[in-house]
């Protein structure tokens, strides 16, 4: 078998988490393969003295990997779907952050589920992601178009509101007056989206989110539209310049630039075990419904 193993930050944890990985795999003869970075800041603090195979880009990726283990949080898995892209492979998550809330396998179950990994005991979550295209176009989203969480946008240097005219398929839906909008997949439901009062959709929802940021519409509510919808967005305001974001890919644009969204051809895939379902997490970690009744 053979395994990625990617990660973008050292933090307290990551020793420990990157030892007790390497010990498991070794002991079952895995061929693993860091992502470049990784490894330098790895060797770096001294953590791996050994060299391995790397990768570089989604190039170096292919059909021959069994899976690719993120270490770190959620933000590392959404940076992890940009070396993945199309290729299929699915992804694990080791929570290295805060909440985790994709990042779902904890420090003391690493044994146990990395078994589970290698025996192939576990089902694959299918996610939706969002692709832009943007009139005029610019050449930071014409590779890296894509977003697993959200596509936003938002105001720059600036207090004042924007005004977002959004049309959904060439109907106008209507003008928000805001600090932005965001739009959602099922799996961006339980981030940005859920911050600005929009709701939570489980994975295999076919549909996206319409949040507004602080809208002054007071009559403006997040809104569920199926997922094979096409978002058009037509931006003004005070500034010359606005801001898009795919995930935690930011970009500043000018003000009458035209904004696409839909549906990408293709899907993220999130390794899950029976006891990390996605109601299980959000009982656990956003104590949902939490109540002492229950």
């Amino acid at each position: 078998m053979k395994l990625a193993l990617f990660g973008q930050y050292y933090q307290s944890n990551t020793a420990e988490i990157v030892t007790k990985v390497l010990t498991i795999l070794h002991s079952h003869q895995v061929q693993i393969v860091f992502e470049a970075h990784f490894l330098e800041i790895l060797k770096e603090k001294e953590i791996v003295t050994t060299d391995f195979p790397v990768f570089h880009n989604s190039n170096e990726l292919d059909s021959s990997f069994e899976a690719l283990i993120s270490i770190g949080g959620d933000g590392t898995i959404l940076k992890a779907a940009t070396y993945i892209r199309d290729k299929n492979i699915p992804i694990i998550g080791i929570n290295a952050g805060r909440l985790g809330f994709l990042a779902t396998v904890q420090f003391e179950n690493i044994e146990i589920q990395l078994k589970k990994l290698l025996a192939k005991e576990y089902h694959v979550s299918k996610r939706t992601l969002l692709s832009i295209t943007t009139n005029p176009s610019y050449e930071s989203f014409s590779d890296l178009d894509f977003a697993l969480n959200e596509v936003t946008v938002a105001r720059k240097d600036t207090t004042s509101m924007i005004t977002i005219k959004t049309y959904l398929n060439g109907e106008l839906l209507t003008s928000y007056w805001a600090d932005g909008l965001i739009v959602s997949t099922p799996t961006g439901s339980t981030g940005y989206s859920l911050s600005c009062g929009g709701p939570l959709l489980t994975p295999e929802v076919a549909s996206l989110v319409i949040t507004p940021m602080a809208p002054h519409n007071l009559n403006a509510r997040p809104l569920v539209i199926t997922d094979d919808t096409e978002i058009t967005l037509e931006i003004s305001g005070r500034e010359e310049q606005f801001l898009i974001s795919l995930d935690s890919r930011i970009n500043a644009v000018s003000k009458d630039t035209v904004i696409h969204i839909k549906k990408s051809p293709f899907t993220i895939s999130i390794i899950e075990f029976n006891e990390d379902s996605f109601l299980n997490t959000i009982r656990k970690k956003l104590l949902w419904g939490e109540d002492k009744r229950n």
